[in-house]
């Protein structure tokens, strides 16, 4: 921690690596960060694409702090079944606070971490797409924290929500911890390429793919409304 820099809040490998008094909590803070970012207001800033992609590929470290798995499938099995289980906790609890919260956001001042323009850029994707939107927002940044929000406040019924949020919670967590874990050890054993070499670059790559469709969508409604 000595070496702590405000750019390591938004590089997940610091979260992966992390430890305290020389005891690795890196899993409990890819868990929290996945509630955070999913459930939280303040959560939006965290890496959550990534830091999962990067999860699959650390899977074994990540897993030894709680119990060690010898098998690999059935190791990473249980770690994204963790991360999914953290995200349908997150989505519930955001679902909650937008139910009790009511109109209450639309009228709070903008602050450091909250931003009114993220609710309204929600609320519109979320009219748009219906509950589809708490499965298509689960891969969108920024979005994904405020979507479930946006639905407890216009009190989505809570068993379709569920569904939703249970369906969107496992294919995000599985998709990119699997995608991670093995896409890295098929380019290890098969080419010799270590991507955990290539960390950087992994991290822009995916921000990018991630980002970029949501950006174009902003520009495209300003562009409408003028």
């Amino acid at each position: 921690m000595e070496d702590f820099n405000w750019g390591d809040l938004i590089n997940p490998e610091f979260y992966i690596n992390l430890e305290i008094a020389g005891h690795k909590i890196g899993l409990y803070v890819v868990l929290f960060i996945v509630f955070a970012e999913t459930g939280l207001l303040a959560g939006f800033f965290l890496p959550g694409d990534s830091l999962l992609f990067l999860s699959g590929i650390y899977s074994d470290a990540l897993m030894s702090e709680l119990v060690v798995i010898e098998n690999d499938f059935l190791n990473v099995w249980a770690l994204a079944s963790l991360v999914a289980f953290a995200g349908i906790v997150g989505n519930l609890f955001g679902y909650w606070f937008g139910s009790k919260s009511g109109n209450y956001l639309y009228q709070k001042e903008d602050g450091f971490l909250f931003k009114k323009k993220y609710l309204f850029e929600s609320k519109a994707f979320f009219e748009k797409h219906g509950g589809r939107a708490i499965i298509f927002a689960r891969f969108l940044p920024v979005v994904r924290t405020f979507t479930p929000i946006i639905a407890g406040i216009a009190n989505m019924e809570f068993k379709k929500f569920m569904l939703y949020n249970i369906i969107s919670s496992i294919a995000w967590a599985y998709s990119l911890i699997f995608a991670g874990h093995y896409l890295y050890r098929i380019l290890l054993d098969k080419y010799n390429f270590d991507l955990t070499h290539y960390i950087e670059h992994i991290i822009i790559i995916i921000i990018v793919i991630t980002t970029v469709p949501f950006i174009v969508k902003l520009i495209k409604n300003k562009t409408a409304k003028k």
